[in-house]
């Protein structure tokens, strides 16, 4: 389709014959400095040549490389100005050429600086305290409005005095603070051109370091190994760099310094008396530096370095023990054997208590310098053993042990006396101390063991003890057996006896407590145990005069007292008892004599009719015992269910459950729950909600009442608690609830049924209103007149209607289910509201009160009114 323009062109061109047009488009142009833009000039009549002249009225040549001209066809031609500057602004002209014939058309092209950045960095970064000067260099045609937003507000210069926007547009913060720092809007507007932009700056505040020594003076001790540690903490923005600094000297990782990552903490390896001076520690950032002094002195930790082993022989004159130490300050230096300290100066009487045997020696220290010794005179094996020197100064101490050996001759221990009897193995033990080891001999009668004729006898040595095995076979094995120890500074020798066991004699018996069914029996152990240890107790008893019953208990150190069980009430007993080792059973203790306590009966005597004979029968019987309770919560969080399991019920039947609880902030308790005997568990309602209740449950039958079994629990929290609730008041209860649902329920079928009632003639209140008040039920009387079954007699001089029905026309209500609303065809019912029946077999009507009902009516009111079914 042709444009508007095209006939318009096209008409001109007609009516101007060989008139020349030119149009540029756009006919005016406005390029930002660094675009690029285009405008077409179009030729209406036949043009030779089309030409464009740029500003200063030269013709623009195609090879110009910022404008470029392009002829499209004979009736158009476009001019391209690429990345334009300012120099590209001006009127272009386009010129059209036919011999001579010419038209020309000129586009003023005007060139505008858009906003931009020339200089705004991001971030810039202040000193705590300078006055900053926050840059940004915004360039455009015309100037811009500089704005300055922080925090998304724009910040106003004549509220606080801080802040000034510069000539430059440069904000200025006089003093600026670490609450400064953070993103700063610079935005630039061009009103002329609606023009905005804008960029963030971030600024970044650093705040001078501080610094603190964590110990501003170290101690540290000089040893093999040891290191100090300085450290200082720093702090600042950016985080400084933290260096170390010793006699102007900057110390750096590596075998004798070792910094930690941060270089808080300088860890002086090895350290010696040398490295005692003041350490400078230095916290540097772009903000300055600080530097704090740390002073480290340096002790030397007492240090043990002579103490040797030493080897003494029993009964030497004496022995001394050296021990050298070194450190700074001088250490002292101690001395220590088992439980007892030796100081220097010290000549004491040493009472050394051993297990052989109390010796007292004479004990010497002396110290001279680094050097101390310890001198033990007349030897004795007991000295044998580990000596601590303990070598210490005020920083600090060193101890070491060494060992005493004194070798000493053997020395035998052990039990002398060994029991057993014929077929019983015995060991019989040499315990040996000796320094060094001795070899063990066993001899009997001068023969050395075991001999060729002995096979009931073993021999088993260990490092420091010698056993004999022997199994007698006859008295001939019983006796002495001698154990020979030697080594190279001695013998030693000791007789064993090896003795035939007896069985233990009798237990005495102190006391018999009797109780109904059981009695405890107080004894104390034989006098004579036979040799061997006690294994078992027999105990025995018996009705007077009848066989022994007993029983046997395995013995032990604590036994005192045995019970016996299985009695009966009130019964004379005799008891006796003997004891029992490896050899055998020993004899009984004298008899004696106790009676069991009485228990309560009852009686239960059931006869049979017309039997005579009564049988009789008795029972032991008690109270119950406790029942064991567990509680279940139910749904509602103050609803538990406490059950119970039935316990031994003291041989009478459970009679009831006597049920008690409260809240256990109260004193009072609720009214008793008394529960038939074959309950298990109790239901407890309305609780109160986060409370702590008690519950006591009593077993009873004919002997009495249980103790009472006791459960304590807590009510969950109220999950529907309000604020009058939580403040004391009582919410609604379930049955109020109840009660209300009930009543609104009523009430909606109270308005359906009275809708009914007026709208439909229907409902249970029509059924009421025909039923009691009389009233005839809607649509009767159109129904009677179509069955023809209801009389009317009617004049002209308007006298009431006469309607007369007789008992015969009375017919069931058609429709069936539901009670039948009353109407002109309903029976008639008599005062108790009993149908009137027809008790003539010839089909004759029965008139009870009036045969016929007769009724006046207006003959302006053919309906009935509600009042007008009267029998």
């Amino acid at each position: 389709m042709l444009q508007i323009r095209d006939l318009i062109w096209g008409l001109l061109f007609i009516g101007c014959a060989a008139a020349i047009q030119v149009e540029i488009t756009p006919r005016q142009g406005e390029i930002s400095v660094g675009e690029s833009k285009f405008f077409l000039c179009e030729v209406v009549g036949d043009a030779k040549d089309i030409d464009w002249y740029d500003p200063s009225g030269e013709k623009i040549l195609p090879n110009r490389p910022d404008i470029f001209v392009n002829r499209g066809d004979e009736t158009m031609s476009t001019l391209t100005i690429y990345h334009a500057n300012v120099d590209s602004a001006g009127i272009y002209k386009c010129v059209a050429k036919n011999g001579d014939k010419e038209a020309q058309a000129t586009v003023q092209v005007k060139i505008f600086q858009k906003i931009t950045f020339a200089s705004a960095p991001s971030p810039q970064e202040f000193n705590e305290g300078d006055d900053a000067d926050i840059v940004c260099n915004v360039v455009s045609s015309p100037p811009p409005t500089i704005i300055w937003k922080h925090k998304g507000s724009k910040i106003q210069v004549d509220k606080d005095v801080r802040y000034k926007i510069m000539d430059n547009g440069h904000l200025q913060i006089r003093g600026i603070k670490k609450i400064d720092e953070g993103m700063y809007n610079c935005e630039a507007r061009v009103m002329a051109r609606g023009e905005i932009d804008f960029k963030m700056i971030k600024v970044v505040v650093n705040v001078l370091p501080t610094i603190r020594a964590r110990l501003s003076e170290v101690n540290a001790t000089a040893d093999i190994g040891r290191s100090a540690l300085l450290a200082c903490d720093a702090d600042g923005f950016p985080e400084p760099t933290v260096t170390w600094a010793h006699n102007n000297i900057v110390l750096e990782t590596g075998d004798k310094y070792s910094l930690n990552e941060d270089g808080s903490e300088l860890v002086i390896k090895d350290v010696k008396k040398v490295d005692e001076g003041d350490y400078t520690c230095i916290a540097k950032n772009k903000a300055g530096e600080k530097a704090e002094e740390v002073s480290l002195n340096v002790f030397v930790q007492p240090k043990i370095t002579y103490l040797n082993n030493q080897t003494a022989s029993e009964f030497d004159e004496q022995v001394t023990l050296t021990c050298e130490a070194l450190g700074d300050p001088t250490p002292t230096i101690s001395w220590s054997f088992e439980n007892r300290v030796f100081t220097e100066g010290e000549q004491a009487s040493w009472t050394r208590p051993d297990k052989y045997e109390s010796l007292d020696r004479n004990i010497v220290v002396r110290s001279h310098a680094r050097v101390s010794s310890l001198t033990l005179k007349n030897v004795v094996f007991t000295y044998a053993g580990y000596y601590l020197c303990i070598a210490s100064n005020s920083i600090g101490q060193d101890s070491q042990h060494m060992y005493l050996e004194v070798r000493y001759a053997p020395k035998i221990q052990g039990q002398v006396t060994v029991y057993t009897w014929e077929g019983n193995a015995a060991n019989i033990s040499c315990e040996v101390e000796a320094h060094p080891g001795a070899s063990v001999v066993w001899f009997r009668d001068g023969l050395q063991l075991p001999s060729a004729n002995t096979t009931n006898m073993k021999i088993y040595n260990t490092q420091t003890v010698s056993y004999l095995e022997i199994k007698p076979e006859s008295q001939n094995d019983f006796g002495s057996y001698n154990c020979t120890a030697t080594n190279v500074m001695g013998t030693d020798s000791k007789e064993f006896l090896l003795i035939q066991a007896e069985v233990p004699s009798s237990p005495d018996i102190q006391q018999v407590e009797p109780f109904s069914s059981t009695a405890v029996v107080a004894f104390e152990e034989p006098d004579s145990m036979g040799g061997v240890p006690i294994l078992k107790y027999k105990v025995e008893w018996r009705l007077p005069g009848q066989d022994w019953t007993g029983s046997e208990h395995n013995a032990n150190d604590e036994m005192t007292t045995i019970t016996i069980v299985g009695l009966k009430p009130e019964t004379t007993y005799e008891v006796k008892m003997s004891a029992i080792n490896g050899k055998g059973e020993g004899e009984s203790s004298p008899a004696r004599t106790f009676k069991t306590e009485p228990v309560q009966y009852s009686f239960t005597i059931s006869a049979e009719i017309p039997t005579t004979i009564a049988a009789t029968t008795m029972a032991i019987k008690g109270e119950p015992s406790a029942p064991v309770l567990e509680v279940k919560v139910q749904d509602r969080g103050n609803t538990l269910k406490v059950n119970w399991i039935k316990q031994d019920d003291g041989g009478s039947p459970i009679k009831h459950y006597l049920v008690r609880y409260k809240a256990k902030h109260v004193s009072d308790w609720k009214p008793e729950i008394r529960l038939p005997h074959n309950s298990e568990y109790v239901t407890l309602n309305g609780l109160d909600w986060n409370t702590e209740y008690e519950v006591y449950v009593v077993a009873e039958n004919q002997q009495g009442k249980s103790e009472p079994a006791v459960i304590s629990f807590r009510t969950a929290t109220d999950p529907t608690t309000i604020p009058d609730a939580m403040d004391g008041g009582s919410g609604l209860g379930t049955g109020a609830i109840v009660g209300i649902l009930i009543v609104v329920f009523f009430l909606l079928l109270v308005g359906v049924d009275v809708t009914c009632y007026f709208l439909n003639k229907c409902g249970l209140l029509m059924c009421i209103a025909v039923n009691f008040c009389g009233k005839a039920g809607p649509g009767a009387k159109n129904k009677d007149i179509e069955e023809g079954k209801a009389a009317f007699t009617k004049d002209e001089s308007k006298e009431p209607i006469v309607e007369v029905r007789t008992e015969e026309e009375h017919t069931p209500n058609q429709g069936g289910g539901g009670p039948t609303e009353p109407n002109e065809t309903t029976p008639l019912t008599e005062p108790d509201g009993k149908t009137v029946k027809d008790d003539n077999t010839k089909g004759q009507t029965e008139v009870k009160n009036t045969t016929d009902e007769v009724k006046t009516v207006p003959n302006e009111a053919p309906q009935t009114n509600g009042n007008e079914s009267k029998a």
